[in-house]
């Protein structure tokens, strides 16, 4: 489980350790990942954190090799790493949008291309990528990042086409959610400073969606409840994208 040191991927990581899942955390943070261990360990003793960069090949064959070796089998993927690369084409640096893609999108290639063939053992795995509505929908701003969700989404297509019935692949996309990563979000808008409250008032529901929201998700996703779902993308935005 990537991206699980903060935001929606440690909503997921709480909620799957609640349901007695043996997880393998992941995230640069170390200081972070250790804390949610341990604040894991009094319900689900079979989790572990082991940090690496995902925008780099090895870190994601070492998380793995990892996997595999404390439990012995990889039967789900949850990716949730993402940063946000800031800025309109003409004022990116080359930089920010290589490691925005790098982290969004070649991330997703390098683990899903090391795991896959663990979870072709075994008959109903499952791999649930966390891309955004931000694949349909354009952002001032954010060009790096909308075209890694994009990309996202139909590599969630593609992997579908090839890994099934063996493996399911699934993607959500979700609408402004209440994570630091929507708070920097807002420094690409006009008026920054009232940016997240538009957001807001923008859903049909008229609330923020919570991390919690979009941990339910993928727990449903990876359940048996879902065994006929795959290569399907699930908008979970409180209504936005029917503005």
């Amino acid at each position: 489980m990537t991206g699980a040191t903060s935001g929606m991927g440690k909503a997921i990581a709480e909620t799957f350790a609640r349901h007695g899942a043996s997880l393998l955390l992941s995230g640069r943070d170390t200081g972070r990942g250790k804390s949610l261990v341990a604040s894991l360990k009094p319900v689900n003793d079979n989790v572990v954190f082991v940090p690496g960069d995902l925008s780099r090949a090895e870190d994601n064959e070492k998380l793995v090799a990892e996997a595999v070796t404390r439990f012995g089998r990889i039967n789900l993927l949850s990716l949730n790493a993402g940063v946000l690369g800031l800025g309109a084409v003409t004022e990116l640096s080359i930089a920010s949008w290589h490691r925005t893609l790098d982290t969004n999108l070649s991330s997703i290639f390098y683990l899903c291309k090391y795991a896959i063939p663990k979870l072709l053992l075994h008959n109903g795995s499952s791999i649930i990528i966390n891309a955004s509505i931000a694949a349909f929908r354009s952002f001032p701003n954010h060009p790096a990042y909308c075209a890694s969700k994009a990309a996202a989404v139909a590599l969630t297509k593609q992997m579908a086409l090839d890994y099934g019935p063996a493996i399911r692949v699934n993607a959500l996309c979700p609408g402004p959610v209440d994570t630091p990563l929507l708070q920097d979000s807002a420094a690409a808008f006009d008026h920054p400073e009232t940016a997240v409250d538009r957001a807001r008032d923008a859903t049909l529901l008229k609330r923020l969606g919570q991390p919690q929201d979009i941990a339910n998700l993928v727990l449903f996703l990876a359940s048996e409840q879902a065994s006929w779902i795959t290569g399907a993308t699930f908008t979970i935005d409180g209504g936005i994208m029917n503005r």
